[in-house]
């Protein structure tokens, strides 16, 4: 077998295709210790996201964690598992189609829109061989992160540059890095908690809980933690929140060294004691609700918060498919493909007569397609 991977034969009268690769974290196929553990053990044998010694961590992974952590996972997977499978997957489907629906109506050329995961099915390589087949000589990658860290929106970047590797036609690409602080990111996110304010009212205090991250990751320079607070501070100037209203946290913490502070679940155990009654928390970091937020935050933190003394509690969904966090993806994808060629509505090689003559010509040249 040869280094690349064989391409399929070229139809000179084949149309170009604009690309855009919509990619989330990834979710296990069924809430099962079995299938749980080829997703754990894909997901933590990334170096972006354990950077540690590679032999040790290796002996630890195997020797520890894949045998015991499977099992936890899968009643915590259990516990938001739908009809339709995993949340994760079915609101990030959800978005990619509504995207591709908004795209075929307002664009006036070919767009395929295609969702993968980093982690689990569909593959990035399932994706990117999908829009090749669909004539994508174009392509936006679009990571469904809105703060950048090396741990997943760099990770995205590796997966993809694995893949194309073995390509040898490669196509022109460009990568969204981040949008954590896009006029529209923070319009979506301040909708979605003044609306439902406007029933049941401002909560004595809104915690914005993201996604934890080891502390020496920041030290080193990744730029999570200050996106992470900026994307808060312009949701909470959006609201006309004051100080003492609002504050931010990270969660999902694992492992005994230090992770950003402060950490979701003391913090708000913290709050219950000091009289903190009403609690609203939102989760900006997730583009579609997960096991983080449905489980460990839906109900894990909110059964923490009332047990310690708290009144109401009350979690914000994701932006999942909301028609703002359409019509973002949209303004993301218009600014990040502007000069493209495929992009213009008047470029040629969309027109049949000019796919036709350029068949023609190829075939004059011994082309066989």
């Amino acid at each position: 077998m040869g280094i690349f991977n064989d391409e399929p034969l070229f139809d000179h009268e084949q149309g170009e295709t604009l690309g855009i690769l919509m990619l989330n974290l990834g979710t296990p196929d069924a809430p099962t210790a079995q299938a749980l553990r080829p997703y754990l053990k894909q997901f933590l044998s990334d170096p972006r996201i354990v950077d540690t010694n590679r032999l040790l961590w290796w002996l630890i992974l195997n020797g520890i964690i894949l045998k015991t952590r499977p099992r936890k996972s899968a009643h915590a997977y259990q516990q938001i598992w739908t009809e339709q499978g995993s949340p994760l997957y079915t609101y990030s489907l959800a978005l990619a189609r509504k995207v591709q629906e908004r795209l075929d109506k307002e664009m006036r050329f070919p767009v395929q829109v295609q969702l993968a995961m980093r982690y689990g099915r569909p593959s990035v390589a399932q994706g990117l061989e999908r829009l090749k087949e669909a004539g994508a000589r174009h392509i936006l990658v679009l990571p469904l992160y809105p703060q950048y860290s090396a741990t997943t929106t760099g990770s995205t970047f590796d997966a993809i540059a694995d893949e194309l590797k073995r390509w040898r036609w490669l196509p022109e690409l460009r990568f969204i890095n981040q949008y954590h602080d896009h006029e529209k990111y923070i319009d979506a996110l301040a909708q979605s908690i003044s609306t439902p304010w406007s029933q049941w009212g401002q909560p004595d205090r809104l915690l914005f809980s993201f996604h934890g991250m080891p502390k020496r990751y920041h030290l080193a320079g990744d730029p999570y933690y200050c996106q992470c607070r900026k994307t808060a501070r312009l949701v909470a100037e959006r609201l006309q929140l004051q100080d003492g209203e609002w504050d931010v946290s990270f969660q999902s913490i694992f492992g005994r060294e230090q992770w950003l502070p402060p950490y979701t679940l003391p913090l708000v155990e913290k709050w219950a004691e000091q009289g903190i009654a009403k609690l609203d928390i939102v989760c900006p970091g997730f583009a579609a609700d997960c096991l983080e937020t449905l489980e460990e935050v839906a109900q894990g933190i909110e059964h923490a918060f009332l047990a310690k003394g708290g009144k109401s509690f009350n979690y914000i969904p994701a932006l999942n498919d909301s028609d703002s966090h359409v019509d973002l993806m949209l303004a993301l994808i218009q600014q990040h493909t502007q000069g493209w060629a495929c992009a213009d509505a008047a470029y040629a090689g969309y027109s049949a007569e000019e796919r036709q003559k350029r068949k023609t010509r190829a075939t004059q040249a011994g082309a066989t397609r």
